[in-house]
């Protein structure tokens, strides 16, 4: 065919490498800032400003060692970046009077390592987690505004299973469970490790 122009597409794809393992008390300082950082972006606009404005990068480590010291076998695995730069966050429990089941108590990414499947990497280490614990179903609670986050639960094949509220300084919000019964289709869909 003479004249045809032909057309040629370049991607850059940027590799990002991520190391996912369980926290230790020295990470503690870089999952306060991953915490308090992801409030304020994800949760601005659904709990009052002064709420956000009020959370700290001191209280926040206070509150993740607190957590690491309390009953209920809790554990958090980090996500580290190629620069050794803490990128986000899964913390995870028992629940309390109920010996099979498990809690995904908090999941927290940087902004810029969202949307490249490190959340559901986390998630899945946290299912291997409570599956080597003898744990064999999960739940999470999700704020009911929070959109991608629902979004994001439902993606992974969590079921709705109950609701509460929740006061963040004078506003009151909807929580969402989503549980999994079988919690290794977690980890065997979505990314063993």
């Amino acid at each position: 065919m003479t004249g045809a122009k032909s057309s040629h597409f370049y991607y850059i794809v940027e590799v990002v490498h991520l190391e996912i393992r369980q926290a230790s008390r020295q990470d503690i300082a870089g999952i306060a800032k991953v915490y308090v950082d992801g409030w304020q972006t994800t949760y601005q606009g659904l709990v009052p400003d002064s709420y956000l404005n009020g959370l700290s990068y001191e209280e926040a480590e206070e509150r993740w060692n607190q957590f690491l010291d309390t009953g209920h076998e809790p554990f958090i695995y980090v996500v580290i970046n190629g620069e050794g730069s803490m990128a986000g966050f899964a913390a995870g429990r028992s629940m309390e009077g109920e010996p099979s089941a498990g809690e995904l108590y908090a999941l927290y990414l940087r902004q810029e390592c969202r949307g490249l499947g490190t959340g559901r990497q986390l998630v899945a280490a946290v299912a291997r987690h409570f599956q080597e614990s003898g744990i064999d179903s999960m739940l999470v609670w999700v704020m009911e505004q929070n959109k991608s986050g629902l979004g994001f639960y439902e993606r992974l094949g969590g079921k709705e299973y109950s609701r509460r509220t929740s006061t963040f300084g004078e506003t009151v919000v909807d929580d969402v469970a989503y549980v999994w019964r079988d919690i290794s289709i977690l980890y065997e869909a979505h990314g063993s490790l």
